[in-house]
């Protein structure tokens, strides 16, 4: 018998983070958790949808390279992107996920700029400042901000440029950036 439960975002994204392949349902992650074996009927139960990462090894890779405990891969689903609505506010929800794992580490996408124009700054005023027609825009519970006014190709090239300062292996910041 199957019972629905509801859970807050953070025990989500925990339980999602220890999905060991696309499709692996809820109960099955929390019974490898929990030590107990595998259920005897396991239909109609709920599916984690996590971001299609090639295995727990490389995000453990990316891991080794410096990035610290948690990655956007750790935090962040295709379920959690769907919910936004348009090609900014899912690039403003990647930085700001960024921003989540990387907080400390922030500071180095401020040198992350165009030819005429800085990309991110700590006022608004600076990047009004650095440019014409720049749309800047606060990342969501951070204390940056980021210039908008982009086509989506340089979205997923300024989130690309901005993985591999955070440390990311070429790899995955392509994986980020696709993620737009």
């Amino acid at each position: 018998m199957t019972k629905r439960i509801e859970i807050d975002d953070e025990l989500y994204r925990y339980i999602a983070s220890h999905t060991q392949h696309i499709g692996e349902s809820a109960s099955a992650i929390l019974r490898r958790l929990l030590g107990l074996g595998p259920a005897e009927q396991a239909t109609g139960q709920p599916v984690i949808a996590m971001p299609e990462v090639d295995d727990a090894a490389a995000v453990a890779a990316d891991n080794s390279e410096g990035l610290g405990r948690r990655t956007i891969f750790d935090v962040m689903t295709r379920a959690d992107l769907a919910g936004q609505r348009s090609i900014v506010a899912r690039f403003l929800y990647i930085l700001s996920m960024l921003y989540k794992c990387h907080s400390k580490k922030f500071d180095a996408v401020l040198q992350i700029s165009g030819r005429d124009r800085q990309y991110f700054a700590k006022t608004e005023a600076e990047l009004e400042a650095s440019g014409t027609s720049t749309n800047p825009k606060q990342i969501p519970d951070a204390p940056y901000y980021v210039v908008t006014n982009n086509n989506t190709t340089r979205k997923k090239s300024m989130l690309t440029q901005v993985a591999l300062e955070l440390g990311y292996s070429q790899e995955h910041a392509e994986k980020i950036r696709d993620f737009l």
